[in-house]
């Protein structure tokens, strides 16, 4: 019975050692729980630090079991070549994407919600982390994209205030190009497009290139836009008598005098298609969650500031009336805080789950 209780009691220091690190470890993620609400990339940052405090923990564990000294000094030094095989083989991406990550902080050029392309990637932005920035495709899937990657390629951000979209044709040189070009500037008007110009890109040995431009305000309707403005301009072309079709176009029927322009439909069926609901809403519906989720972190920000000012007023207070005032002011915009608070963590939680 002696020699168990004295076994028992030679792990005294282990049984300590285990029950610190829990208490440390629980008590740190409750205080970065309560300091991270409202905030953004606070997840990977607490995810770090509760992995640091994980790994020091087991290792003071593992030196506090009642071993032989050499035997101790043998397992951490295994530990040791095992922890730094892993930094080694993880570092330069890990460290890469983490300071790409701060850089994108630092310039700010884009938030939630914002239309980007890298490349051949285009979306609206969903979430910045520290090391990766997650998109929403045209197709309304998620794509994530390491930070890396973002610093190293430009990119291009489309403004909020508007944007030029553009819509190509190539028509043959025996169609006067002032014609064209007051169809095509038609086209641009009934695409519900402003400050439309036209572009005469390249003389090709059959045919010549126009490129029509339009002033999208609404970004959010940015791919409906697009189809709609080359939806006009089919339809101001051939209203116009001018046919859409390849210098090279050759057709085996006996045709005649044939004119390669459509008939138009009955103004009730295009009237349907004009109405459909635009793309834009389904397509990027967790883009638009991220980027209310932002504004509604704007405001916390601007809540934040109000408190602040309210309590340096409350400390400069010379009268009892005056502190009494403040006070309630204090109180009420916390109050407002703590319902923001609760909604904006309601919200990211439900961002998070979306897939």
């Amino acid at each position: 019975m002696g020699t168990i209780l004295d076994k028992i009691l030679s792990f005294q220091g282990t049984f300590f050692t285990i029950i610190v690190t829990v208490a440390i470890y629980y008590g740190t993620k409750w205080i970065l729980e309560k300091s991270s609400k409202g905030k953004t990339d606070w997840g990977i940052i607490k995810s770090i630090i509760l992995f640091s405090i994980i790994l020091i923990g087991a290792i003071a564990i593992v030196l506090s079991l009642p071993m032989d000294p050499s035997t101790k000094g043998n397992i951490s030094s295994l530990v040791g070549i095992v922890i730094s095989a892993v930094f080694a083989l993880s570092s330069a991406t890990f460290m890469g994407n983490g300071m790409a990550g701060i850089m994108l902080r630092t310039i700010n050029s884009f938030k939630p919600g914002d239309f980007i392309r890298s490349g051949e990637l285009f979306g609206r932005v969903t979430e910045r982390g520290l090391f990766h920035t997650e998109i929403q495709t045209e197709n309304r899937d998620l794509t994530t994209i390491p930070n890396l990657f973002l610093t190293t390629n430009p990119v291009k951000v489309i403004r909020t205030s508007g944007t030029f979209i553009s819509g190509i044709c190539s028509l043959g040189y025996d169609v006067n190009r002032v014609k064209i070009e007051q169809a095509l500037l038609k086209a641009v008007e009934q695409a519900g497009l402003k400050d439309g110009f036209v572009r005469i890109t390249d003389l090709g040995d059959f045919s010549v290139v126009y490129k029509t431009y339009g002033l999208l305000e609404d970004i959010k309707t940015i791919i409906s836009a697009e189809s709609k403005l080359n939806a006009m301009i089919l339809d101001c072309l051939h209203d116009a008598g001018i046919e859409i079709v390849s210098p090279n176009f050759m057709n085996q029927r006996q045709t005649g005098d044939t004119v390669f322009i459509p008939q138009k439909v009955r103004k009730s069926v295009q009237k349907k298609i004009d109405d459909a609901a635009a793309p834009e809403n389904v397509i990027f519906d967790k883009a638009e969650e991220a980027e209310s989720l932002e504004k509604r972190k704007e405001k916390l920000s601007d809540v934040d500031e109000k408190i602040k000012t309210i309590t340096e007023e409350l400390k400069v207070a010379e009268t009892e009336e005056a502190k009494l005032e403040c006070k309630t002011r204090l109180e009420k915009w916390t109050n407002v805080r703590d319902k923001m608070l609760e909604k904006i963590d309601a919200k990211q939680d439900e961002i998070s789950s979306t897939k």
